[in-house]
């Protein structure tokens, strides 16, 4: 058992609707070189999403109310500040990475003050539970440990923040990234979710593009762009090699990124100039980590140490289902300090007792295809939804970074992943078949079968056998060859009512 302060969740925090920026002024002389008019576009839906977070709700009661009337009035004052006091506070805190002034800067630094009034408390707390993991992991790599700052702009310190270009984590890894730096990226296993390994990877992918450029701002907008478009604004200014000299002509985002890391900079550290008043959440922040070789469910888990399987999950948000498949490799589960003793003592009953509960279900895993989608209707829940396809509600709402509170609008595409193997769940029998014949928004191109529709092979003159087709289901194919759905379900060892499309029967 190894100590561990850093797996812990939270959903995502900061961001606004549309603001449009004034023209750029910059302190490095880029003039009218560049175009910045343009939108910061940002997704209210996460930032709104913080206080719906299973640890919000829970110790929310806890917490002081920060927004006064102060507050308001310095929003309202921002803009009688004059540029010297933001350029005299950037250098007053001596860092190694460039803390550059200019127009844009200012208007990141105006969002994250009206930001702040509202979700101050709940920022300083998350930074209080991540910060020092980040600082020493950072520090390992001799990476400046201000760079801390990066997973306010890319996550909002939400483990399970995803893109909409599919990167992961605090410190968002795509795919291919992320398994070059080795993290486990599998049906069962995100480990670019994983608060710990992923900060140790971003160390890592941050010293080495420092490596290649010499300059921390060059690395950080290789970071969010990737160092061939960074190589190609460098080419294209002309062989220069600073941020702000290859600025114009870099990605549109990566030309904000920079900007919004210098403003998280500033409002994390002057917040209380600007009338700001940080109450505090009491979030659980001392966990510990127990080892594991043999498989685990968290649903077990819940059962003898009467830990919540949401908490469980939040923890350990790099599993992506409630099953650690440890009897494969060693894997860490974080838990409450205090109830490891509890784990500890029926650890033996909790492995037997999670063996026999994996085999009896069919584990709902992610299929390595292309998921489907679905478009809410007028009605529907995510309860509705969750029962048509054959999936639970928690993995519809991870799946599409839902909170427990979160409502669904009608016209959100929903991302849906079929179940790799058979779900031996009752409830998902007749609905999960339906959905086929009903094709309403349901990319079926995409819906992963597990055995191709082939021709039926000979059989002796007493068997007939049906391959199932789209809009098929045992009811319709008893009453077509006069036969029932019972009889059916005998003759080909059904355990319930769910067929797939290519499926052999017997039927006589």
């Amino acid at each position: 058992m190894q100590s561990n302060h850093f797996r812990h969740i939270v959903h995502s925090l900061f961001l606004l609707p549309m603001l449009m920026l004034p023209s750029f002024v910059s302190a490095q002389n880029v003039e009218d070189k560049v175009d910045t008019n343009y939108y910061m576009t940002i997704d209210a839906a996460n930032y709104d999403s913080l206080l719906n977070n299973f640890y919000m709700q829970q110790f929310r009661r806890s917490a002081s109310r920060h927004q006064s009337r102060r507050a308001t009035m310095m929003y309202a004052d921002f803009d009688n500040i004059p540029d010297s006091v933001f350029v005299n506070r950037l250098q007053s805190l001596h860092t190694v990475v460039p803390l550059t002034y200019n127009s844009e800067v200012r208007a990141y630094i105006k969002v994250y003050v009206r930001i702040m009034s509202h979700r101050l408390d709940a920022m300083l707390s998350l930074s209080e539970y991540y910060f020092p993991m980040f600082e020493e992991m950072l520090d390992r790599h001799k990476v400046p440990e201000e760079l801390k700052y990066l997973t306010i702009v890319e996550s909002a310190l939400n483990p399970q923040a995803t893109s909409r270009a599919g990167a992961a984590g605090l410190w968002q890894f795509m795919y291919g990234t992320g398994k070059h730096y080795d993290l486990e990226i599998s049906s069962l296993v995100d480990e670019r979710r994983d608060p710990f390994k992923s900060t140790a990877a971003a160390a890592r992918y941050l010293r080495t593009l420092y490596d290649m450029y010499g300059d921390w701002q060059m690395a950080m907008a290789a970071y969010n762009c990737g160092p061939g478009n960074v190589n190609k604004a460098i080419a294209r200014s002309g062989g220069k090699h600073t941020f702000w000299e290859v600025y114009p002509y870099l990605p549109r985002e990566t030309r904000g990124y920079v900007p919004k890391y210098i403003a998280a900079t500033y409002i994390m550290n002057y917040y209380h100039e600007h009338g700001l008043v940080a109450g505090h959440y009491d979030i659980p922040v001392r966990t510990d980590t127990i080892h594991l070789h043999r498989d685990v469910h968290l649903g077990v888990v819940e059962k003898f140490t009467a830990i919540p399987s949401e908490q469980l999950r939040q923890l350990n948000p790099q599993f992506r289902t409630d099953v650690i498949p440890a009897s494969s490799r060693m894997y860490a589960l974080s838990l409450p300090t205090g109830k490891t003793s509890l784990f500890l003592q029926y650890e033996d009953t909790i492995c037997k007792e999670s063996k026999d509960t994996i085999s009896k279900k069919a584990v709902v895993a992610l299929s390595t295809n292309t998921p489907v989608y679905h478009k809410v209707r007028k009605g529907e829940t995510f309860s509705s939804i969750a029962k048509k396809y054959g999936v639970s509600v928690s993995s519809l709402r991870r799946w599409n970074g839902k909170g427990r509170k979160s409502t669904l609008k009608v016209g959100t595409r929903l991302k849906i992943y079929l179940p790799a193997t058979e779900d031996n769940s009752e409830s998902a029998s007749a609905e999960r078949t339906d959905t086929f014949q009903k094709n309403d928004s349901v990319a079926t191109d995409s819906v992963a079968v597990s055995a191709p529709a082939e021709k039926p092979a000979k059989k002796p003159q007493s068997a007939v056998y049906h391959t199932v087709k789209k809009g098929d289901n045992l009811s319709t194919i008893a009453k077509r060859y006069g036969t029932t759905p019972q009889k059916l379900r005998q003759q080909n060892n059904l355990k319930n009512d769910v067929i797939r499309i290519g499926q052999k029967l017997r039927v006589k």
